[in-house]
């Protein structure tokens, strides 16, 4: 008796099996590690924690005054709503901003991935 046969089969189910498993990784949620602090308008501090890579992320209203991209992920800040616009700021990971004297306060971010 040969085993020949049951050792393609058992490649086979293996491959099989690994490309299950890579296609079910690849649409988890992944997230940026770390987190994302800001200020707002009030002087109220808001944390949050591994926040989504994909997408665009609202702060509260008002807004945000002060960020810290305490994350792995490189960000970007919107004074929009919708990560939108001319006015955005680059924040790489492990770094902090203001917006500019007169400038209002940022609505939204999403980080580059």
């Amino acid at each position: 008796m040969s085993v020949t046969p049951y050792r393609h089969a058992a490649v086979a189910a293996g491959t099989l099996l690994l490309a299950l498993t890579a296609a079910g990784c690849s649409g988890l949620d992944r997230t940026a590690v770390g987190t994302v602090v800001y200020e707002g308008e009030h002087g109220h501090h808001t944390t949050v924690t591994s926040p989504r890579i994909t997408g665009c992320h609202r702060f509260e209203p008002p807004g945000a005054v002060a960020v810290e991209n305490n994350t792995e992920v490189d960000a970007v800040f919107y004074p929009t709503d919708d990560c939108s616009g001319d006015e955005s700021i680059y924040v790489p990971s492990g770094t902090s901003d203001v917006p500019a004297p007169g400038a209002g306060p940022w609505r939204s971010y999403s980080f580059i991935h």
